[in-house]
């Protein structure tokens, strides 16, 4: 008790409070002190933005790093005063990111390909979604090149580089840590994406399975909300063509340890077609969606050492699909809390525990024929009605520590348990004369389809900093995946119907085909990675290591129908293993250029991707298979040019080629072939000017290059589309490259307000989406509007 008594006299308590450029103060960041010899403490910012460490010397280096700004260091010799200490904007490099580490580090001394979009960079978008704002980036696509606005959920989920393009998944969306994809799909909802309340978002490119595990194959995308602030509100109302009304709403405040967030999002449109002029009939109609989400967040900070959170949402969506009669709506509630805690030994000890409660519901219809009495899409009929609940609940824990001064050492283990049906009425033509649209169908068959999936995963990291211009990073997960309850059931509701009836194995006793296995697997997703400074303008780092993918609930058990394309289940998927491997080289000649490019190859066995098994007239028939291997490779440029604090300029540009190495004993016709919906080049130049005095202007363009829209490379364009769009009648297969022009303009109006307008797809470039039939994206989208802002101190 004594020599507690005296080690606590000889103790120095380094205090202070931490904030950005504007004053305001920056909760959650991390504060490092750094004596000249001995272990170093470290501590994260309350609400309040203050921190407290006891130091064993008064001589220190205090440290402090907080995602989206530069890293911060300061000597101080004397404790004796609180620090004030003020974060400052950085450039790309500088920019601290909490992502592909799990842990805040510097992005120039990070061996791994990122991207960082800031809130000026998002708040200056003409976008009204968050993928539309993601395409910045070159790398990011969902499956299908067309917005969120007008795309059904399911074929939204999102690809980096090209690994595996398909309506599911294969990069891991996060929203503050807590993982954002459709637990049922993996798909993303981008217009649950709070854009208001966005503080910056964070892309890794590369496999980070080796941390984040399943969904991560083909990276990750962190997006990243405000800090609470004091007395704070944001209403930002627009107005745009179409009738489309947004309405998004910010406001925070801070009460000593405690924070607090509130923000919502109305939007609605009347939407626009999708359908090519040259093939639009009298079934098809505009593209609409109207959401509603809502979410609370709450900071608490009882101690020095501890900070807990609590956060709760809900969204719902409904939207037209461009057709007569075929809609989809969700409603989706969402809760999630944890804590950090600095322990005794000043090592960090972070743990979240998340869950999902989601209805999803769907029609698909199917369009007659054309013959001789039948115009060309005049008449639809209802195929499936689909309704899938799905529930889930997950968890995540991690240990790390400063083991000495270069090296720090972090372990981690986190779980997932979905459990979800597709509930389905089958519909087949009625028999007799032609009804009217939407009518001509009866109820055939009802199907119960799905299980439960359960993931485990535990990993290690790494870092080591040798000598000050070397960084290495070793890491490596264990991942346990388990399929069980897997089911089939289905009940004829018209007399003599086909059935295929699979109950699970384990409870009907069966043996397979006639019931279905549970089914189970394990892997091991290694990293080693190395970055070297070579001079303080030039660096270059590469890594190699592994990655993996269960396939989802969705690809085991739910069909689905696009157009006359329908794509069935397979219960007998395995999981996707990636090997890939990554090199780059990083300049800054000076403090206001950056330039970097990067080399990739990826190899994915097994890669589940939808195979075409027939083909009947305008109908096809495809089914989720595994192929044999992907190769998946290309490089990666950016340049970003800063004239002083108003004016910045950045391109980037993605050369990327997803070849088909091995089709697997089924589909050896396959091999040679490209990867559907990845162009083999896609590029954006971007320059933005802003000065608060004036006002602020920024412009985009994007382009991209052909891509095929089927697994065989076959499907073309019709003349008549081509023609209708401008471009020259041609018989290659695919999609026709294209480019767009995007736009915004705002001022300030006094202290409290601001006026903006902008424009996507500023040229009203007509792009192609889809074949059978064929689809266009989004038509030119104006919208203006105010943005009021109070905030106190």
């Amino acid at each position: 008790m004594i020599a507690a008594f005296m080690l606590s006299l000889a103790l120095s308590s380094i205090s202070g409070v931490v904030r950005d450029p504007t004053g305001a103060v920056v909760p959650d960041a991390s504060v490092i002190v750094r004596p000249a010899s001995g272990p170093e403490q470290r501590t994260v910012t309350g609400p309040d933005g203050r921190f407290s460490v006891d130091s064993p010397s008064s001589d220190v280096t205090v440290i402090v790093r907080a995602g989206g700004f530069a890293e911060k260091a300061q000597h101080v010799g004397d404790a004796s005063s609180a620090l004030d200490i003020t974060l400052s904007p950085a450039t790309l490099l500088e920019t601290v990111t909490v992502t592909p580490a799990r842990t805040e580090q510097r992005a120039g001394d990070i061996p791994a390909s990122v991207n960082i979009l800031t809130s000026a960079e998002i708040r200056n978008s003409p976008a009204v979604v968050a993928d539309d704002v993601l395409r910045q980036i070159p790398t990011f696509s969902l499956f299908r090149r067309t917005s969120s606005l007008s795309s059904h959920p399911t074929s939204q989920g999102v690809s980096l580089r090209g690994i595996g393009p398909s309506g599911v998944s294969r990069t891991l969306v996060l929203v503050d840590g807590t993982p954002f994809n459709d637990p049922f799909g993996g798909w993303v909802y981008w217009t649950r994406v709070p854009l208001e309340d966005t503080d910056r978002i964070e892309v890794v490119d590369g496999s980070s399975s080796s941390l984040y595990g399943n969904y991560a194959m083909g990276g990750v995308i962190n997006i990243v909300g405000n800090r609470p602030s004091r007395r704070t509100v944001e209403l930002k109302s627009q107005y745009g063509n179409r009738n489309s009304p947004k309405l998004d709403l910010f406001g925070s405040d801070v009460w000593g340890k405690v924070g607090v967030i509130v923000n919502g999002s109305v939007f609605d449109t009347d939407g626009f077609p999708i359908v090519s002029a040259s093939e639009r009939g009298i079934i098809d109609n505009n593209a609409t969606v109207k959401f509603r989400n809502v979410n609370a967040k709450l900071d608490f900070s009882p101690t020095n050492r501890v900070k807990a959170f609590f956060r709760g949402g809900y969204f719902t969506e409904d939207r037209g699909n461009g057709k007569v009669g075929e809609v989809n709506d969700t409603r989706w509630g969402s809760l999630n809390g944890g804590v950090r805690v600095q322990l005794p030994d000043d090592s960090d000890l972070q743990a979240t525990i998340f869950g999902d409660i989601e209805k999803f519901h769907s029609t698909f219809l199917a369009v007659t024929a054309p013959s001789a009495t039948v115009a060309a899409r005049s008449i639809v009929r209802l195929t499936i009605d689909q309704h899938v609940p799905t529930n889930a609940v997950g968890g995540m824990v991690q240990w790390g520590k400063a083991l000495n001064l270069s090296n720090y050492f972090s372990v981690g283990t986190d779980w997932r348990w979905v459990n979800g049906d597709s509930q389905e009425d089958s519909y087949n033509a009625a028999p007799g004369p032609v009804v009217p649209p939407t009518q001509g169908a009866i109820l055939a068959l009802q199907r119960v389809s799905g299980g439960t999936q359960r993931s485990l995963g535990a990993y290690a990291q790494d870092i080591l900093t040798p000598v000050s211009n070397v960084t290495l990073t070793f890491s490596a997960r264990v991942d346990s995946w388990r399929n069980y309850d897997p089911h089939n059931l289905e009940t004829a509701v018209i007399a003599g119907t086909a059935v295929s009836n699979k109950p699970a194995c384990v409870t009907s006793g069966g043996t397979p085909p006639a019931c279905l296995q549970d089914r189970s697997d394990n892997t091991v997703s290694p990293r080693i990675a190395a970055r070297y400074q070579a001079t303080n303008w030039f660096s270059v780092w590469g890594d190699v290591g592994g990655g993996f993918r269960a396939p989802t609930l969705n690809e085991l058990y739910r069909q689905f129908r696009v157009g006359t394309v329908l794509t069935t289940a397979n219960d007998q998927l395995g999981p996707e293993r990636l090997v890939g491997g990554e090199l780059g080289v990083s300049l800054t000649p000076t403090r206001d250029v950056t330039i970097r490019t990067t080399w990739f190859d990826n190899r994915v066995t097994n890669p589940v991707s939808n195979v075409t098994l027939s083909t009947v007239g305008a109908n096809v028939t495809q089914q989720r298979q595994n192929l044999g291997e992907t190769q998946i490779w290309g490089v990666q440029s950016d340049v970003e040019y800063r004239v002083g604090s108003s004016f910045r300029v950045a391109a980037a540009y993605l050369y990327n080629q997803a070849t088909i190495l091995d089709g697997g004993v089924a589909n050896a016709a396959l091999v040679g072939k490209f990867l559907p919906q990845v162009p083999t080049h896609r590029g954006s130049i971007r320059a933005m000017y802003a000065n608060p005095k004036y006002f602020t202007l920024a412009a985009d363009v994007l382009f991209l290059g052909r891509q095929f829209d089927d697994d065989q490379n076959t499907r073309s364009i019709p003349a008549a589309a081509l023609t209708e769009a401008g471009l020259a009648v041609t018989t290659d297969p695919g999609l026709p490259g294209y480019a767009i022009v995007d736009v915004t303009a705002s001022r300030a109006i006094g202290r409290y307000l601001d006026v903006f307008v902008a424009a996507q797809n500023l040229l009203d470039t007509e792009y192609f989406v889809g074949t059978l039939p064929t689809t266009i994206g989004s038509p030119r989208l104006v919208n203006g509007g105010v943005r009021v802002h109070f905030s106190g101190r």
